[in-house]
């Protein structure tokens, strides 16, 4: 099959959405990662501020990117979906984001968005990697 899906366990679980963490399309070796939020398996939220979220949304994109047999290091494209005006947190999340990226640098774009799928989602990330 040319398609692998992706649900570690340690994120919860997609599938009442009708989605996968990640999707691998093997014949491009690219790793198509659905956002990532401050979610835990139980679809709680951990942190009440963007910098907290933005966080958590990135350890569980490692988490995501690890089950794929990727890496940070072989991200593609990445895209930041924080609620609000984007300019009134930069000065938050752009030292977050480089010390994340290192020297990754993949193509990133920032969106400002007056909402996410719940109320209490402040960030979203959503990526594409390829595949180690």
């Amino acid at each position: 099959m040319r398609k692998q899906l992706i649900n570690p366990p340690q994120i919860y679980d997609g599938s009442p959405f009708g989605m996968s963490q990640a999707v691998i399309d093997r014949a491009s070796a690219t790793v198509y990662i659905s956002g990532q939020v401050d979610w835990d398996a139980n679809r709680q939220v951990s942190c009440h501020n963007v910098a907290g979220q933005l966080k958590k949304a990135l350890a569980n994109l490692t988490t995501v990117l690890e089950a794929s047999g990727s890496s940070e290091e072989s991200l593609l494209s990445l895209r930041v979906y924080v609620r609000g005006e984007l300019g009134e947190f930069i000065g938050d999340i752009a030292p977050i984001l480089a010390q994340y990226l290192g020297e990754s640098r993949p193509s990133l774009t920032g969106i400002g968005v007056s909402s996410l799928a719940y109320p209490e989602i402040l960030v979203e990330i959503e990526a594409t990697a390829a595949l180690k």
